[in-house]
């Protein structure tokens, strides 16, 4: 796969090349490509590849808004979606995406800038109606912001460390995120309301934690719901990362999803 740049205010290249995560063990080998969040990093993808189904070539990528890169750069982007269409589109079967990747994706399916492969969102951003967001709603999404980064803490593999390590972790990566990264993430969900999903023609799959703090479940639920033909999936004691979370549950679903849409004859996960 080839590298992907996009130049930013400044005519600083943002380069991002894929790698080869996992090759398939058996079978056509169809590609997968799993998009990391904002302040995220692959290995958020750990726990899923090791129960990924055997025929799924898997593939990943640092994102120019990885975890602890400035956003200063790829902030200034003044279309953010652009990067992910150059991406994706480059001989992949199907994508994965997570959070505020989830939300650059679905925008460029509805403004018909990728044309459609099967797509799991996990974890998306989404108001039906821009009612929705009043100063309240703003509040909570810049003051708060770093109890998305300390629930990541606590679940990854960070999780060992004390908590009072993990809480200074998390503002170090609010802080490197910036007002630039935290004014992409929340432009990007102020115009989610505005999306005409009815025009999304790729058969989707919707997952979310019904104790999700950040991507409310109801955003999913109602995204799913504006698609046609989309999946609705919540599950049960998961948090803003199911993937890192429950893996087991969250493969069995993904395998589900890709053996009716690009899959055949895929056995069964294990679930533990």
């Amino acid at each position: 796969m080839s590298a992907t740049t996009v130049a930013d205010a400044r005519g600083t290249d943002l380069t991002a090349v894929p790698r080869l995560r996992r090759a398939a063990r058996s079978g056509a080998g169809r590609r997968i490509l799993m998009l990391h969040g904002l302040g995220g990093k692959t290995t958020v993808w750990d726990r899923f590849v090791e129960r990924a189904d055997d025929t799924a070539e898997l593939w990943d990528v640092d994102l120019p808004w990885r975890a602890m890169a400035d956003s200063d750069g790829w902030g200034s982007l003044p279309d953010p979606v652009r990067f992910l269409v150059d991406l994706v589109d480059d001989g992949y079967d199907a994508v994965v995406a997570h959070s505020y990747a989830a939300n650059l994706l679905t925008e460029a399916y509805a403004d018909d800038r990728i044309p459609p492969r099967p797509t799991v969102l996990i974890s998306p951003f989404h108001r039906s109606s821009p009612r929705e967001f009043d100063w309240s709603v703003i509040s909570y999404y810049l003051n708060d912001f770093h109890r998305v980064f300390e629930e990541a803490l606590e679940v990854g593999e960070t999780g060992k460390y004390p908590k009072a390590h993990r809480d200074w972790m998390a503002l170090r990566l609010r802080d490197r995120i910036g007002p630039y990264g935290w004014m992409r993430f929340f432009e990007t969900y102020l115009r989610s309301p505005f999306l005409d999903l009815g025009t999304i023609r790729a058969p989707l799959l919707v997952l979310s934690g019904d104790r999700d703090i950040a991507a409310r479940p109801q955003d999913g639920r109602a995204l799913a719901a504006g698609v046609p033909g989309a999946r609705f999936e919540l599950l049960a004691g998961c948090r803003h990362f199911p993937m890192v979370e429950q893996p087991g549950p969250v493969a069995l679903l993904v395998n589900d999803f890709l053996r009716t849409h690009l899959l055949c004859d895929l056995p069964d996960l294990e679930t533990s």
